[in-house]
């Protein structure tokens, strides 16, 4: 593909996942825009980038602002969605229903806010990817509200690919990630479940934000895949 010619949006860029997309997809040649809430982060991130690259603040839980923020880019390749949430862990019996309602409001919201809105302006060569989780596939009991919200998205990715074609749809199921998404451990635990992990994974590790980012990378360069959901876990899955 001609990716000088080609702009990418990241949405939620500009940290983890997000940034190491935007920092790969630049790798490749294309024009890059991160976007994201905190204006210190979203700068600081853009200062890390090399390459034609712009960051715009922007609230993806505030429709009117999304709506105003595609008009306002005009015409786009692709659109990467990488939003997340760690809201709704924990075992289903005693788990807050509300805080899961707000894991929604974080990553299930955002995504088809910003889906929906950029359908009027990407262009119908281009691609979608949504940033999802294992946890919607991998049964793991105590994180029933992480796989209802992540499921949303696999669920939707065929079905998507089906109805907006030839626009491309596709999904990205991380697994383990060593990314902010874990800072809710203090430190030391957080090594001891990843190393716990790790000890379970074909691979010997866990993930790292690149790792993903280049399975997003590929998901954008090859126009051949679509309705596809790539689980990108260290053969985390075949443990379960």
């Amino acid at each position: 593909m001609n990716a000088t010619q080609e702009h990418a949006i990241v949405m939620g860029g500009s940290s983890g996942i997000g940034l190491a997309t935007a920092r790969n997809l630049l790798s490749y040649g294309l024009k890059v825009t991160i976007t994201g809430r905190d204006h210190d982060r979203l700068n600081k991130a853009r200062g890390t980038l090399t390459g034609d690259v712009t960051a715009e603040p922007l609230d993806s839980t505030d429709v009117n602002a999304v709506k105003a923020f595609f008009d306002r880019l005009g015409a786009f390749d692709h659109l990467v969605l990488s939003f997340g949430s760690g809201r709704g862990m924990g075992p289903f019996r005693e788990l807050d229903l509300n805080d899961m309602r707000r894991g929604f409001d974080e990553k299930v919201w955002p995504h088809l806010t910003c889906a929906q809105a950029a359908t009027r302006t990407i262009r119908s060569n281009g691609s979608i990817v949504f940033v999802s989780a294992v946890s919607a596939q991998a049964g793991r009991p105590g994180t029933a509200g992480l796989a209802a919200a992540n499921g949303v998205m696999e669920t939707l990715t065929p079905l998507l690919a089906a109805e907006l074609k030839p626009l491309r749809v596709n999904a990205v199921s991380p697994g383990v990630v060593d990314t902010a998404w874990w800072s809710f451990l203090p430190e030391e635990q957080r090594q001891a479940a990843f190393a716990q992990f790790a000890s379970q994974t074909p691979v010997g590790r866990v993930g790292s934000p690149d790792d993903i980012a280049e399975a997003i990378s590929f998901m954008i360069r090859d126009r051949f895949v679509t309705g596809q959901v790539l689980v990108c876990d260290g053969g985390l899955m075949l443990a379960a």
